[in-house]
């Protein structure tokens, strides 16, 4: 497989943070700050308020005045700013009505997003993916990446400032490679350690030397020629289950962030879910936040 270089450093103009004003949600702010300083972004904070119910028979809107979800939304997302402020950052807040799903890509289109950010409680695992969770439907539909901070990452009184060990995680599909890019950008950023990996399943253990020797050569041929000058690389390939080896890598290399490429599979409907799947589980279970980048 002929190497593959990043030409220019990623590109962040505009990072959209979604809310529900939990503290699960609270907890993504430190890095959307730096996020934000990093790339000299804007910010935009949104909150999807409920739907309005459908109704037997037409009637005219409730003028938003009279309207108390709404109202109670616009409150809310006054106090979160106010207890959670950007200072020196540009932002702008929203509330729009609606599923998360639904309004995703109209605020995507309309704010020039490049990354959203997303707290999640994750508490269900997989079993609330297949019921459809907020995140998940943001993993889903967001045309730009997307990073999830889940329910396990280590919670510090001391603001988050920079990551210095990034774990990238790949099956080598054209769909993943493209959080590639996003993977060494940000360790040229950190000036950090960066760890590629591929799992491996149901391969003989008589050819499992080769296998890694093949793998391990495919990943070194993803890094940048220059890549010693700025960051210290190295690969691992596991034979696991790909979201159970991603977690025990990152937790025996101590990641601070994780990054993987989510994509549609070619297999049948039944099993169309399963890269959404691994993603939504790594984030679940990660001690660290974890960065997504639709295929």
């Amino acid at each position: 497989m002929p190497a593959t270089t990043v030409s220019s450093r990623i590109s962040v103009k505009n990072i959209l943070f979604t809310t529900d004003f939990s503290e699960a949600s609270a907890a993504a702010l430190p890095y959307v700050r730096a996020l934000a300083k990093w790339f000299g972004a804007k910010v935009v904070i949104a909150h999807s308020a409920p739907p309005l119910a459908a109704l037997a028979l037409p009637l005219d809107p409730i003028p938003l005045e009279m309207d108390l979800e709404w109202e109670s939304a616009q409150s809310q997302m006054k106090d979160f700013i106010r207890t959670n402020p950007l200072p020196g950052l540009e932002s702008l807040a929203i509330v729009c009505r609606g599923e998360i799903g639904n309004t995703l890509a109209d605020m995507v289109e309309r704010h020039a997003i490049d990354l959203v950010v997303v707290g999640t409680r994750g508490r269900e695992g997989v079993r609330k993916l297949v019921l459809g969770s907020g995140a998940e439907q943001i993993f889903r539909r967001a045309s730009c990446p997307v990073l999830a901070v889940g329910p396990n990452v280590k919670r510090s009184e001391v603001e988050f400032e920079s990551w210095k060990h990034i774990l990238f995680a790949t099956d080598f599909s054209e769909g993943s490679l493209r959080a590639l890019p996003y993977a060494l950008s940000i360790a040229e950023e950190n000036q950090a350690q960066l760890t590629m990996a591929h799992m491996v399943s149901l391969v003989p253990m008589l050819r499992q030397n080769s296998v890694e020797a093949a793998a391990k050569q495919r990943l070194l041929a993803l890094l940048p020629p220059d890549a010693a000058n700025w960051c210290t690389a190295d690969c691992v390939v596991r034979f696991e289950f790909p979201s159970d080896g991603i977690l025990r890598i990152a937790e025996q290399r101590g990641a601070d962030l994780i990054v993987m490429g989510v994509h549609k599979t070619n297999a049948p409907r039944a099993s169309s879910h399963i890269p959404w799947a691994i993603a939504y589980e790594v984030v679940c279970h990660a001690k660290c936040p974890v960065l997504t980048v639709r295929g």
